[in-house]
């Protein structure tokens, strides 16, 4: 099916961000350093199953393929299995992926294996046990470690791996992560660090281009692959010594917007354009039976015209992400 989703830019989107909560159990030094704080919403609740149904219904229709499940820590709903369920009915949509840091994986990953889940992406940042414990808050590497044991058991043929790429604390540890992926299917996605409405001091002391990582993997005879439409933004390198993948998300390169296939729906009902766009477009009202699908189609592609050519980013522009579970990273 052809997007029905274009903006004025004629890029058209295939794939959607769904947050399912803001709570996360970690402290990542890029995140939520001092732990989760509600984000001051009065009365807040995050959608329900038939909310979820409803709005991954409604995106399907307009030719969405792809539905991520994002958080804060998504597997921290009890629900979160039926959530999985319940978007694989929907036989439109043709990838179910969650983005998790893998806490409950060793436990849960057979379960959303077999409620449809297709990909899986697990947040590592470090390979050190004790330098995985200084980032997230969390002494959890080996029980991550675990997760991602247990996923290839549970029949997954690859797990993806996002590691926030920061200088002076992992941006030199380039050799490790590939000793890791070479006899596993890991694709590891090296991902810059972005400034956010919190993090800008430590943006400034961190921020690496992923072009530094680029130029050494070409160096080595690393392969640059093409992308499908509804895959993510990460630019995909091979090699042929190697059974994982390397990846690189660079938002700060030039152009990086201009391959936009993604929208972003928040964990309380909000469609946001851009993950560092200004305001979300309310669709909860829209939620509340089934009757309303037809004007829940129409407002979401109405909201496409007011879709932005970039982020501005480079201008110091951080929307109104002032951290990266706001909305779903």
């Amino acid at each position: 099916m052809v997007s029905q989703l274009t903006d004025a830019y004629a890029r058209r989107f295939y794939y959607l961000r769904l947050s399912v909560t803001d709570v996360c159990n970690f402290r990542c030094t890029y995140c939520l350093p001092d732990g989760y704080k509600p984000n001051g919403v009065a009365n807040k609740s995050f959608l329900t199953v038939d909310e979820i149904r409803r709005v991954t219904r409604a995106f399907a229709a307009l030719g969405t393929e792809k539905v991520r499940l994002t958080g804060g820590e998504p597997s921290l709903r009890r629900d979160f299995t039926e959530i999985i369920r319940t978007v694989a009915d929907n036989d439109a949509i043709r990838q179910i992926a969650v983005t998790t840091n893998g806490y409950r994986m060793a436990r849960d990953v057979r379960a959303w294996r077999e409620a449809g889940l297709t990909n899986i992406n697990v947040s590592v940042d470090s390979l050190d046990a004790r330098q995985f414990h200084a980032i997230t808050g969390e002494d959890k590497f080996n029980q991550v470690m675990a997760g991602i044991d247990a996923a290839f058991d549970a029949g997954f043929e690859k797990v993806k791996v996002n590691t926030v790429l920061m200088r002076d604390v992992n941006h030199h540890q380039l050799d490790t992560f590939l000793a890791w992926i070479k006899p596993r299917p890991i694709q590891l996605r090296f991902i810059e660090l972005m400034e956010t409405g919190d993090g800008g001091t430590l943006f400034r002391k961190h921020h690496i281009s992923g072009t530094t990582v680029r130029d050494e993997l070409l160096k080595r005879g690393w392969i640059r692959q093409l992308s499908g439409r509804s895959d993510g933004p990460a630019q995909v390198f091979t090699h042929p010594d190697y059974a994982g993948q390397i990846g690189l998300i660079m938002p700060y390169e030039k152009d990086f917007c201009a391959s936009c296939n993604r929208l972003r729906d928040s964990s309380i009902g909000n469609l946001h354009l851009c993950l560092f766009g200004e305001g979300g477009i309310t669709l909860r009202d829209l939620l509340a039976s089934d009757d309303a699908q037809d004007a829940l189609e129409a407002r979401i592609a109405g909201a496409l015209a007011h879709k932005k050519q970039t982020h501005f980013l480079h201008d110091g522009n951080t929307g109104i992400t002032q951290n990266l579970s706001y909305i779903g990273g």
